[in-house]
């Protein structure tokens, strides 16, 4: 099996440092048919899997986003998959995610993720959004007139955060963190946190770097998880990639996951090919130099959650979310 390493968290767990993405795909066959790639990771060597509570209801065609992981439903599925390892529960890391639209009904929507991942504890729950949209019956991603999500201004962030701070204490979550918090976002949260976060998921490669983040969430111990790790084909055929590819004789993904974990940056990529699950498990030691340079290629870029025509990303300007 893969020798993966781990990243001790602020409260001393140990969560893996590359885990498997949990999009399982746009349509209700391969919502369904995600165990499958879930299941070959695991078989691989794969210790955690990234979920979400927005990813096990349903297929979701979401105009407001650029973004398409966010379409599909894996809690489900992921249960699925741990049953058929056979590999115990204790080993595996759970990550899932509170929707913004459940920010005012954090136990309950929490127990229900429980419910779909067939688990009465997972290793980490994040905020998966700092904001709160308008809670409609039927309809996980209301928007207006121009496709933005409808949002709201209550419960803030903080007041969800002190929810989350509650099931943490419970012992049911081993670990609360937040996905999509920049420097801005995280200072207005600490203001009243009696709990740090463990976790700040973000988009994060080679072409947003995020450094004044990093350097932020390491004075606060806080870990940084990157999706859209390898930024795409964007990002992998870059000149400066594919050139230490052939150095390292590695594939371009390896070279980047590999930066990734050189800064203390976890990572969850999403693959369904099976030979690529096993190669972005292959980590590699790469030259400071090369870090750098790789480092060196950052341009502010996001290629994942970046703001539509209306300015805006999941009903939030770039001011609002500190981007």
């Amino acid at each position: 099996m893969a020798n993966v390493p781990k990243f001790k968290l602020n409260n001393g767990a140990l969560i893996p440092a590359v885990g498997l993405g949990g999009w399982s795909g746009t349509t209700l066959e391969e919502r369904e048919n995600g165990w499958k790639f879930m299941l070959s990771a695991l078989q691989a060597g794969y210790r955690l899997i990234d979920t979400a509570y927005i990813y096990g209801d349903r297929p979701l065609l979401v105009p407001y986003s650029t973004c398409s992981w966010i379409m599909a439903g894996t809690e489900k599925t992921t249960a699925v998959a741990i049953k058929k390892s056979g590999i115990p529960r204790e080993d595996i890391w759970i990550t899932t995610k509170l929707h913004h639209q459940h920010t005012p009904n954090v136990e309950e929507y929490f127990q229900k993720s429980l419910d779909n991942l067939q688990t009465d504890y997972v290793d980490l729950y994040l905020i998966h959004w700092p904001q709160t949209s308008k809670y409609v019956e039927g309809d996980l991603e209301p928007t207006d007139e121009q496709g933005n999500l409808i949002v709201v201004d209550s419960p803030t962030f903080n007041e969800t955060w002190a929810r989350m701070e509650k099931i943490y204490e419970s012992g049911r979550a081993k670990a609360i963190g937040v996905s999509n918090f920049s420097v801005k976002n995280l200072e207005k949260l600490l203001e009243t946190a009696k709990v740090i976060p463990a976790i700040n998921q973000v988009e994060l490669h080679p072409y947003l770097a995020q450094p004044e983040l990093k350097e932020y969430c390491d004075k606060k111990g806080i870990t940084l998880t990157a999706y859209t790790p390898t930024g795409y084909k964007n990002v992998l055929t870059d000149p400066t990639i594919t050139e230490l590819a052939e150095k390292y004789k590695a594939t371009p993904g390896q070279i980047v996951l590999s930066w990734h974990i050189a800064r203390g940056v976890s990572v969850v990529p999403k693959s369904s090919n099976e030979q690529r699950q096993k190669e972005n498990l292959a980590i590699l030691d790469l030259d400071p130099e090369d870090v750098k340079r790789i480092t060196a290629l950052d341009r502010n870029q996001r290629l994942c959650n970046y703001a539509n025509e209306h300015g805006k990303v999941t009903g939030w300007t770039y001011e609002q979310l500190g981007w």
